[in-house]
């Protein structure tokens, strides 16, 4: 009992004194801080007691591509626990090969009459996707936020990193160390985040004097695996810098590196996005592009419990700035010709 009490008072931001009260059905609690304690119950998987089931929190759906990439448990984690501060039960969809599509997601939450749904990554950022389903949810009304860039046409609101910060630090920092065969490891060629990077790494190239090969632009779907195959054509290309839109892309570069016999980073620096967990700890430790992802997720939180208050909230799209995270993976470029 006193590690429930604990871990609900934690996740709440309360005091376990106050999660006893709720629990036990006393008086001197808020609502919505009852509700929030319920939420919570839920959301760490113990059991509500008996005579406090029937009280159910509000609904919200918590859409994910996937889970192995380490950013978007990450995003889960704060986002559901600043839902369950809010009174709200996150309900989790996420994507797998040749399972549920997020089509059929968006269906299940609709049939549950969630209140709002948070999408963080999905169709919505790549242009050749079917964006029709996002369009049954705005003809709904239905209170949507999406977390980083989407398409033009879809009318939500919108929390997002900027990607041409990111990518000037990235692109920056590289440059600063001497390399100029640069290549760019990026999403797919339709993924509006990765449109956003390579045009803000052309301007940026320009401004020092640097043209981007074509071959030095590699496009995968953002697994080690494909970050791998791709950073392959890279060193074929003659790239001494690898800079990456995924901590997984920048761990399949510096595979590909070392099976071509080479080292990172005396003869390929290579640069990660996202500074996911455990990105310290690899070998050599990643330099990254850290995402903001605490006050992103809470401001998204923010968002949808307005609008399902019923307020009305801009449409603009809120960028968050990132933070270049120097550490192991990256060095001044090797003009000795050895390694």
């Amino acid at each position: 009992m006193s590690r429930r009490l604990a871990e609900v008072a934690k996740k709440v931001g309360v005091s376990e004194a106050t999660v006893s009260r709720v629990l036990n059905g006393k008086p001197g609690v808020s609502q919505a801080t009852r509700d929030s304690v319920l939420t919570a119950l839920d959301v760490l998987g113990y059991e509500r007691p008996t005579k406090l089931r029937g009280e159910r929190g509000r609904l919200v759906g918590l859409v994910l591509p996937e889970l192995a990439n380490p950013i978007f448990p990450a995003f889960a984690e704060v986002i559901g626990g600043a839902l369950a501060q809010q009174g709200f039960t996150p309900v989790l969809c996420t994507r797998t090969a040749g399972g549920i599509t997020e089509s059929e997601y968006i269906d299940l939450l609709l049939g549950q009459q969630v209140s709002g749904v948070l999408f963080a990554g999905g169709f919505y950022a790549q242009r050749e996707a079917d964006h029709e389903p996002y369009r049954r949810l705005a003809e709904r009304n239905l209170p949507v936020v999406l977390m980083n860039a989407s398409i033009e046409s879809l009318d939500f609101p919108r929390v997002s990193c900027d990607d041409v910060v990111a990518m000037n630090q990235a692109l920056g920092h590289v440059l600063s160390l001497g390399h100029r065969r640069i290549g760019f490891l990026l999403g797919p060629a339709d993924h509006i985040p990765s449109e956003r990077k390579l045009a803000a790494a052309h301007a940026l190239a320009a401004r020092h004097g640097v043209t981007i090969d074509p071959e030095l632009v590699q496009h995968s779907q953002y697994s080690l695996e494909s970050g791998q195959a791709a950073s392959v054509r890279l060193l074929e290309a003659g790239a001494t810098a690898i800079v990456c839109a995924s901590d997984p892309l920048a761990l399949g570069a510096i595979r590909a590196v070392r099976r071509a016999g080479k080292e990172v980073p005396t003869d390929v620096s290579v640069v990660g996005y996202d500074d996911s967990s455990l990105m310290n700890s690899t070998d050599p430790a990643l330099t990254t592009v850290r995402q903001p992802i605490e006050p992103m997720g809470r401001a998204a939180v923010d968002l949808l419990a307005s609008m399902i208050a019923g307020a009305d909230v801009s449409r603009d799209e809120l960028l968050f700035e990132p933070e270049l995270v120097v550490r192991a993976s990256t060095a001044p470029l090797n003009t000795s010709g050895t390694r």
